[in-house]
């Protein structure tokens, strides 16, 4: 077994299992040491061969290919790692973005690993965070949940295991399960702020923002092309699912108090926030749309 290995970030190492990251679209968005890394191993374990092919074929690299996926996972982890053994080195690449992110690649990693051999992530794109980053919804804590199960009920469970995590969800849909999708998401989560990406990085790229209903609406009259990601904004706090006037009407009481009490308004308003379990930039709207609202 080997041990305390030093990866060079210069050049391939013999007998290390390299996790390479290529474009979700885009062929741009290959990085230079991706490429450098293709030419230089001694064989690319590829999702589809054919797919990767192309791209190989694009930026002139012959390297060897073998298929790795997820009907041949088992057997074809235990010949890579053969192959580890011997010093050669191999890269693990998937159809597009980030290997083992809702694609094959868990069983190789872990048995090289296990073994004792180098395993070198060669960052690149990943759907997910591609579209999180556009989204327009909350990124400071997020639940990524892979692809949705196919069947209506065991989506539905799903989605209720989900629904009061204070977090917002990221799923991969298929384009004829999303209106599907959607309408559960909807029934189980409530009319929640959410995003489905498309075609991201392509020509087509499509960002379509709205409310759960509107989207389901909008999707079963034309589902589109193209794997989808879709995004659901988190769920809200106990008080915050209370009725809203009822929740801005005790923060606004509770803000003045504390004012009387001699707080400035900004030292109130993150007090009153905390005390009723309101994040402070959720109290802060609250407290704008009331001014708002006053002011008509």
């Amino acid at each position: 077994m080997r041990t305390g290995h030093t990866q060079c970030q210069n050049a391939s190492m013999p007998g290390a299992l390299y996790i390479v990251s290529t474009p979700i679209g885009n062929l741009e968005d290959i990085t230079q040491r991706a490429l450098r890394v293709l030419r230089e191993v001694d064989l690319i374990a590829c999702e589809d061969t054919r797919h990767t092919r192309k791209l190989l074929n694009h930026f002139a690299i012959a390297t060897r290919t073998v298929s790795y996926h997820e009907h041949n996972e088992r057997e074809r982890a235990e010949e890579l790692c053969k192959l580890l053994e011997e010093d050669k080195s191999i890269a693990l690449v998937s159809d597009a973005g980030t290997p083992l992110i809702s694609d094959p690649g868990f069983r190789i990693v872990n048995l090289a690993s296990a073994k004792g051999f180098p395993v070198v992530p060669v960052p690149g794109a990943t759907a997910f965070v591609t579209a999180l980053a556009a989204s327009g919804l909350a990124s400071d804590q997020i639940l990524f949940g892979g692809f949705l199960p196919a069947r209506a009920g065991a989506r539905r469970a799903k989605l209720e295991e989900l629904r009061t995590f204070p977090a917002t969800l990221i799923f991969y849909e298929a384009p004829h399960r999303i209106a599907a999708a959607l309408r559960d998401a909807v029934d189980v989560l409530g009319d929640r702020p959410a995003v489905v990406a498309r075609e991201l990085t392509k020509m087509h790229e499509e960002f379509v923002r709205g409310p759960l209903g509107e989207l389901a609406d909008k999707f079963n009259q034309q589902a589109g092309r193209g794997e989808m990601v879709l995004m659901i904004g988190a769920a809200q706090s106990d008080q915050a699912i209370q009725d809203s006037s009822t929740v801005a009407g005790t923060l606004g009481e509770r803000i003045r108090a504390l004012e009387a009490e001699g707080l400035d308004a900004k030292t109130a308003l993150k007090k009153a926030a905390r005390e009723l379990g309101l994040k402070r930039d959720e109290a802060y709207r609250i407290r704008e749309s009331q001014k708002h609202r006053r002011a008509r």
